[in-house]
């Protein structure tokens, strides 16, 4: 292929990519691997020959070993110039996106190392479709063919001999450059705008996280539908271990995203669908590029980054706060099945893949010290913190004690069970009678009637007036200081409290708010037992 192929598909006003000059062939032949972002990510090899750079793009890039062939399918030459390039091909040219030069040095022919008598056998072998040469660059080493295929004019396959230089490691998990030492996203952040840079880095992202050897072992499987989120036990004393994370407990909506072939579903935990409430969010993940399965929490907070769950209850697209999905754990990615890798290795893979997106960022995490960190959650006025064990595997809609809540005061989410007749100038209702699931059973746990708004009382007051039935929803009904109304138990709140009563009931409950997002077989009784050896080694 002519050097005007080249030349007739770039605009060198625009792309930095060098024109065809007077550059030397001397010096021996050299050959030059470019990893490319383009379109489609690939690699390019380019092999100094007849005054050009013969090139081909190898979709699944090169490798050392002998029993794997890779499509290399040939493109146009390229000028001599293009051994040096690196760098970024603007948004809107040809083969636009970040280029690295990912291997170089020096090649020749099987049969000898004279330059002259290399050239005329490595030209007589390409002219044929059978070229053989050995490679001596920084990754790539040994002999190698490219053998071209009947398929069409341009196919070949680029095969490893089998020598001293074979190897079954995977040579691309080396992903920098030997030049500048910078990886394809590196470079693009570098140079690109930041549009086109959000974009690439997306793909190369997804690509680097296939290659990097962090999905070797892991299943392909059909990508889960309606996936329920593994849930926390609870403790009351943080701790120190080295092999457990610690997270923030945000406070706001349990999500599952899933993202499927440029659609995206958010669910709540109990099957309710968030994709009009939070269609902001959804619009973001509809833009990942990738398929994938997330768990992670809705959060509107305020300018100094402080949830509010009124807020996230509220939300709307006028209001005020910022709405964001905060991902904590990858459960599927591009076909495979995350849920039985540990813990550590999922939140490693997410770091590498989750896009820069409006509304979406990473719950990160600190390793050993849940201690501090639970202070400082104390002092930022947060809910609390989530410890998990590193090596934990995901159970769907299963309460572990693999993963721990500690909560910075004393909360339990409550079924609403029946309501007194409001006193004094109080109205709608008066306190709320309620229960929480020991196993199956619905237990009596006392009463609230504290903690009000006066629109708190006339909405909860609307709600329980169309539950009211005449039988009592605990196995044996309760003593009360009033009269009940008895209800359906269908409605989930949560009371803040001091702690237990030896009858196990709330002492000093205080409503906090009423949780849309919980069934009510949600609401278990969270009594600590003793919180000595309860992290243990993260085992059952």
């Amino acid at each position: 292929m002519a050097l005007n192929d080249y030349t007739t598909k770039r605009d060198f006003e625009k792309t930095p990519e060098p024109k065809p000059g007077e550059a030397s062939e001397q010096g021996g032949l050299r050959f030059v691997v470019h990893k490319h972002a383009a379109r489609a990510m690939h690699y390019d090899l380019r092999l100094e020959l007849e005054g050009t750079l013969k090139s081909w793009a190898v979709p699944k890039g090169p490798s050392l070993d002998p029993s794997s062939k890779r499509l290399a399918v040939q493109v146009e030459d390229h000028p001599l110039e293009y051994r040096d390039f690196e760098g970024v091909i603007p948004e809107d040219n040809y083969g636009a996106g970040s280029v690295i030069i990912w291997d170089r040095g020096v090649y020749h022919h099987p049969t000898t190392r004279d330059e002259l008598q290399s050239r005329t056998r490595l030209l007589e072998g390409f002219r044929r479709g059978d070229m053989k040469f050995v490679l001596e660059g920084e990754k790539l080493h040994g002999e190698f063919a490219l053998v071209k295929t009947a398929k069409d004019g341009t196919s070949w396959l680029l095969i490893k001999k089998k020598d001293g230089s074979a190897d079954t490691e995977d040579v691309l998990r080396q992903n920098r450059s030997v030049v500048s030492h910078k990886t394809l996203e590196e470079v693009l952040e570098a140079e690109a705008g930041k549009p086109f840079a959000v974009k690439k880095s997306n793909q190369i992202r997804i690509h680097e996280a296939v290659e990097s050897g962090d999905l070797e072992g892991v299943p392909v499987q059909p990508m889960p539908r309606d996936m329920q989120p593994m849930l926390a036990s609870s403790i009351r004393e943080p701790f120190n271990d080295p092999e457990w994370v610690f997270e923030v407990k945000w406070d706001g909506y349990r999500a599952i995203a899933e993202i499927r072939q440029g659609s995206a579903s958010l669910t709540s935990r109990n099957g309710i669908s968030f994709v009009k409430k939070f269609s902001p969010l959804v619009a973001s993940l509809r833009k990942f590029g990738f398929d994938a399965v997330l768990d992670g929490e809705v959060v509107v907070v305020d300018d100094q980054g402080r949830p509010d769950f009124q807020a996230v209850q509220q939300y709307d697209a006028l209001q005020g706060g910022h709405l964001i999905y905060y991902v904590f754990d990858l459960l599927h990615f591009q076909g495979y099945d995350l849920t039985h890798v540990p813990l550590i290795r999922r939140k490693a893979l997410l770091k590498k893949v989750l896009p820069a997106l409006p509304g979406i960022r990473l719950s990160d995490h600190i390793e050993k010290d849940g201690v501090a960190y639970f202070a400082l959650a104390r002092e930022k006025g947060l809910e609390g913190i989530v410890a998990k064990y590193g090596r934990s595997v995901y159970e769907a809609g299963t309460r572990t004690r693999q993963w721990l809540k500690i909560k910075t005061r004393l909360t339990q989410e409550a079924v609403i069970a029946g309501f007194t007749e409001p006193g004094g100038g109080r109205q709608h209702i008066g306190a709320l009678v309620l229960g929480a699931y020991v196993s199956d059973e619905l237990a009596f746990i006392g009463h609230v009637g504290s903690g009000f708004s006066a629109k708190d009382l006339e909405s909860i007051g609307k709600m329980l007036a169309s539950r009211v039935v005449r039988e009592c929803p605990f196995r044996i009904e309760p003593a009360t200081n009033a009269p009940v109304t008895w209800v359906k138990p269908e409605l989930v709140c949560e009371v803040a409290f001091s702690g237990w009563t030896g009858e196990h009931a709330l002492r000093h409950p205080v409503f906090l708010r009423l949780r849309d997002d919980k069934n009510a077989h949600d609401a278990l009784m969270e009594k600590d037992s003793s919180d000595a050896d309860e992290h243990g080694s993260g085992k059952e």
